[in-house]
């Protein structure tokens, strides 16, 4: 499995300078660069050349993007973010922390709603219970996240003010204090019950259809044939069987979640990776939209490997060839 493992990061590699490329070239098709905000009617032409000039963004494009690809490769830098003036490695981050922790908070979220639903619904199903499972998976799946995150924000941040409607953290909170945590965690409630409610139904969808055709496999006849009760047969193998294809997706919720928070922390102004990259796209800041872009992508790529993996744990049937 190492030596597939090794093969399929060596072939990660030229798929990622691939993208690499993409990202850059798009990033430098868009109207204006970092400096285009900066022109007044006051402002002299001739210096917002020179500034234009310094950075290098009249070098043609194949120039424009060896020096920052050898840069990556050789320094580790990914260059100046030209609206905040600091390392983008630095930006990101500081960034990364936050959207770190609404991620793995969501996925927590996402996985106590979905597991209980999807499990019972499949158990019970032509049920109440699975009838009302239904209805909410087809009203989670309909609504746009950001319509049910403006709901909710204007209910539980706005009229009760049971949560911040804006920020990470209270503003002067000592960090690494126990009063620092509590503070992050409330900021982080609001945005993380908004993206895990509508992250459930593909969970849930899962679930029930794999308990749904699980009790009528042969193993499970067998068991009950053989006096199991019934509730040890689904706890011992319907249930463990039927987590599978969750396990199978496991990789790709992860990354998913850490490059998917763009809107959640744009509507909630919240300070992570996902509110930086809408806010390095309108200010033209192609050095941080860029690395971002390739993160993502890289992220996704690192999902698709760890899915694999975790099948073959999960599974010992499966092997990676």
């Amino acid at each position: 499995m190492w030596k597939t493992i090794l093969r399929r990061v060596l072939l990660m590699i030229p798929q990622i300078i691939i993208l690499s490329i993409i990202v850059f070239i798009l990033g430098q098709m868009m109207p204006g660069d970092p400096f285009t905000g900066l022109i007044t009617p006051d402002m002299d032409p001739l210096v917002i050349a020179e500034l234009r000039e310094k950075a290098g963004l009249n070098d043609p494009l194949p120039v424009q993007y060896k020096n920052w690809i050898t840069k990556i490769l050789t320094k580790g830098d990914f260059g100046l973010s030209y609206t905040y003036k600091m390392p983008v490695a630095t930006l990101i981050g500081s960034r990364a922390i936050n959207t770190l922790w609404l991620s793995l908070l969501t996925l927590v979220l996402t996985y106590l709603i979905a597991i209980p639903l999807g499990m019972y619904a499949g158990r019970y199903n032509n049920s109440a219970f699975d009838k009302g499972v239904i209805i909410y998976n087809f009203v989670s799946y309909a609504i746009p996240q950001f319509i049910l995150a403006l709901i909710l924000l204007a209910i539980f941040g706005y009229k009760l003010g049971w949560f911040p409607t804006t920020g990470s953290v209270e503003i002067g909170v000592q960090k690494g204090t126990f009063a620092y945590f509590l503070s992050k965690l409330h900021y982080m409630i609001l945005p993380a019950i908004t993206a895990a409610v509508l992250r459930t139904t593909g969970t849930i969808q899962y679930l029930r259809n794999e308990v749904i055709d699980a009790k009528t496999q042969d193993y499970v006849k067998t068991a009950r044939s053989k006096g199991v009760p019934i509730d040890k047969v689904y706890s011992h193998h319907i249930f463990r069987n039927s987590l599978l294809p969750i396990a199978a997706f496991f990789g790709f919720t992860i990354t998913g979640l850490l490059g998917g928070a763009v809107f959640i922390e744009t509507i909630f102004s919240y300070s992570g990776m996902g509110e930086l990259f809408i806010s390095s796209i309108t200010s033209r800041d192609y050095s941080v939209m860029n690395t971002l872009v390739l993160l993502f992508g890289v992220l996704t790529l690192f999902g698709s490997l760890l899915s694999d993996v975790i099948m073959t744990i999960v599974d010992p049937r499966i092997r990676i060839e």
